[in-house]
């Protein structure tokens, strides 16, 4: 376990508070029960600097205990002097927020947000996050300790007239784990079934095979998925998943198969085929999160506002008004403004004569214009329905060479494969995967969902 101090130590003119405290330890245990927010309230409004023990007594008897709504944990530990309370960070909390709440001297908190680097650190709070103070009874915090990430704690104590804070690194265990299952209704519903949690599910549609499978229009039941991944452990309590290290997908016969690799002097980093060529494609299959195609690439569509048979020479998908819309790829923008049928529209040039064209947006990403730059992934708009449309949508055009392709079937550009120098030791490390991935997809065929 490792420490880094932040600072030796940071003094301020201790404060003291003019009204009465009721005592720490009854206070923990109220706030938490069924009228926590009440008994908080009562503290509050109180006029006098003083409460008389029988009418809290009387208040403590009628309130029952388990209230979810407050951020409190029970007292850790208890005594004359020193009192210890576990807060859960709530949304839209903040230390200072935190502070008044359990009544704690805001001195202190501005000394320890004056150490170096400690102000980042402390300020970055997320729903959920456990909070460990110690304070004594006139509000003077004795000590702090957050997780920061999770491999880290922030560990701040009062060290004299001021504080010491240092960060205590605590490594992670890492075991492997492999999930293995088939499609029988949804994709998601059958992945939590077998055992994969959303957050992975997310991330095998997403971020591996979703420039190969359109996962909201193409999944079949029968459909296999066999995943090895990471789990953490902090002192052999489970944290959460970590990286996927190798997915293999079938999706109406064809197989999709991936490993992780990441080489050691940190120059490659990503999902690739056996083979070594990238699963990333130079394009994203869809740019929006849409609930439908809403209009298929035809040539010959009957156009509901015009009345007429025309070329549908793009693909719509519906989604709500507002919904972000991001670059197919990495470009130059090459049009920004009004259109035509089109309204709002981006066009976008990628280069090796692709273009792609994003029409219908209720408004554009701010900071962007013409001949800036952009990343696959970013936004550059938010889906409307402004120009020829009837109803909220992206419509989206593939272009090569001015030539319009069905974004949906294109052949899309792979990115770079793994360079020659690394395909020996990447290989060494893919093949204990594929086999595991070959196990996995024998025991899915054999018995159906597998797990290890």
């Amino acid at each position: 376990m490792a420490k880094t101090s932040l600072n030796a130590a940071a003094k301020k003119p201790k404060l003291h508070t003019t009204t009465a405290h009721v005592s720490w330890a009854l206070f923990s245990l109220l706030l938490p029960s069924m009228g926590g927010l009440a008994v908080y309230k009562f503290m509050l409004d109180r006029q006098s600097s003083h409460v008389d023990s029988a009418e809290l007594a009387a208040l403590t008897n009628e309130l029952a205990p388990g209230f979810p709504g407050t951020g409190l944990h029970r007292p850790q530990q208890e005594s004359a002097l020193i009192s210890t309370v576990e807060f859960v960070v709530r949304r839209d909390d903040t230390l200072e927020r935190i502070f008044r709440q359990l009544e704690l001297n805001l001195q202190d908190l501005a000394a320890i947000r004056e150490l170096p680097d400690v102000k980042k650190t402390l300020d970055r709070l997320r729903p959920g996050d456990p909070i460990t103070l110690s304070r004594n009874s006139d509000g003077d915090l004795q000590s702090l300790l957050r997780q920061v990430d999770p491999t880290t704690k922030l560990s701040v104590v009062r060290e004299g007239d001021g504080f010491k804070a240092e960060l205590i690194t605590t490594p992670l265990q890492i075991s492997t784990a492999r999930v293995s299952g088939t499609v029988t209704d949804s994709l998601f519903a059958s992945a939590r079934k077998a055992g994969l949690s959303a957050d992975l599910i997310m991330r095998m549609a997403n971020d591996i095979f979703g420039w190969d499978i359109d996962f909201a229009l193409d999944i079949r039941r029968g459909d296999r998925f066999n995943v090895i991944y990471e789990k953490q452990f902090r002192d052999n309590h489970y944290v959460g998943d970590g990286r996927i290290l190798a997915a293999e997908f079938i999706n109406d016969g064809h197989v999709y198969r991936a490993i992780r690799y990441d080489s050691s002097d940190g120059e490659v980093g990503n999902y690739f085929t056996p083979d070594g060529r990238s699963m990333h494609k130079q394009f994203l299959r869809a740019p929006v999160d849409f609930t439908r195609i809403s209009s298929g690439f035809s040539f010959a569509r009957f156009h509901p506002i015009l009345n007429r048979i025309r070329a549908h020479k793009g693909v719509d998908y519906a989604a709500t008004t507002g919904t972000p819309v991001k670059a197919a790829g990495d470009g130059k923008i090459d049009f920004r403004g009004v259109q035509n049928g089109y309204g709002n529209v981006v066009i976008l040039d990628h280069g090796s004569r692709i273009t792609t064209l994003y029409g219908h947006l209720s408004r554009f990403a701010s900071g962007l214009q013409n001949g800036s730059r952009v990343k696959q992934g970013q936004t550059i708009g938010y889906v409307g329905m402004t120009g020829a449309a009837t109803g909220p949508h992206l419509h989206y055009e593939y272009r090569i060479n001015g030539v319009h392709k069905d974004p949906r079937t294109v052949s899309l550009p792979n990115a770079s494969p793994i360079p020659a120098s690394y395909l020996a030791d990447f290989r060494q490390k893919a093949d204990p995967l594929l086999t595991q991935l070959d196990q996995g997809t024998q025991q899915a065929i054999a018995g159906g969902p597998a797990r290890r």
